[in-house]
């Protein structure tokens, strides 16, 4: 039976979750298994749930109890479940811009890069991409495109931030993912060296005069292939790039000189996609 709980104090510590407590806070990083993330949307709620995710609380418009929430209660068990009409909970940091429904949930533990290779043809690798909504875009490209799993470098926005989980549409909880390494030490080296031991080529997109088109057939005759985006604003690191057995451009018109690391990636995911699926 659901735990319906009306809100009348906004200072209360429950509530911290969802209007106080900063992304970095929820990670903690120090007890990485007390670490929260809040999953935003009765979509990304349920994607998350059948993941195996642990709810912890739900905070919710007073409509949505009989409404969209109703079957993400069913599923909740007896967790509380915080509400209130909407002009109310605007006061609660944030909630204006959610779709109405909130769940704090216990973070899982990462599975480790060979796990969640294993069997994988094509990966994606970002590399010091840190925008969330980036994160969010790519992850659900990756999904969609037939991609098998995705590697960030320790320099990434963490997918299970609120606004990368709710831009993924969930994706990320479909999608195997864990980050290569704890520093940033780990990248390029060891954590490239771990790819290659692993069996995959790595291809590099990046605007460069020795780069190959994304059609090459070099590339699509590959076993298995680690595609690598770096950050917004510079790419791939000079390192990174030197490291990859072949480096690769989306042909562009009208001087155009580059995408979005989001628009790149579907683009790359498409192209480059196991055909085999």
């Amino acid at each position: 039976m659901a735990n319906i709980i009306e809100i009348t104090d906004f200072t209360a510590p429950e509530l911290d979750v969802y209007a106080r407590l900063t992304e970095a806070q929820l990670l903690n990083r120090e007890e990485p298994a007390k670490g929260l993330f809040i999953a935003e949307s009765p979509k990304v709620i349920e994607r998350a749930l059948d993941a195996g995710c642990q709810p912890v609380s739900l905070l919710m418009e007073r409509k949505h109890i009989d409404g969209q929430a109703r079957n993400v209660i069913a599923r909740c068990g007896d967790i509380p479940v915080y509400t209130s009409e909407p002009e109310i909970l605007t006061k609660l940091t944030g909630f204006q811009l959610t779709r109405g429904v909130l769940c704090a949930m216990r973070r899982p533990q990462l599975p480790t890069v060979e796990a969640v290779v294993k069997d994988a043809r094509r990966i994606v690798v970002l590399e010091n991409v840190m925008n969330p909504t980036n994160v969010g875009a790519i992850f659900r490209s990756a999904a969609a495109l037939g991609m098998d799993a995705v590697l960030l470098t320790p320099g990434c926005s963490n997918p299970l931030y609120r606004r990368a989980a709710r831009v993924s549409m969930g994706t990320v909880f479909q999608i195997p993912w864990t980050f290569i390494g704890s520093t940033m030490s780990h990248w390029p080296e060891p954590g490239m060296s771990t790819l290659r031991a692993l069996g995959f080529k790595t291809a590099a997109m990046a605007l460069r005069t020795d780069s190959i088109p994304i059609d090459d057939p070099a590339l699509l005759s590959q076993e298995k292939l680690a595609i690598i985006l770096g950050s917004e604003g510079d790419g791939l690191t000079n390192d990174t790039i030197a490291d990859c057995d072949y480096t690769v451009l989306i042909p562009m018109y009208h001087d155009v000189d580059s995408l979005n690391v989001a628009a790149a990636s579907a683009v790359a995911f498409w192209q480059l996609r196991n055909q085999q699926k």
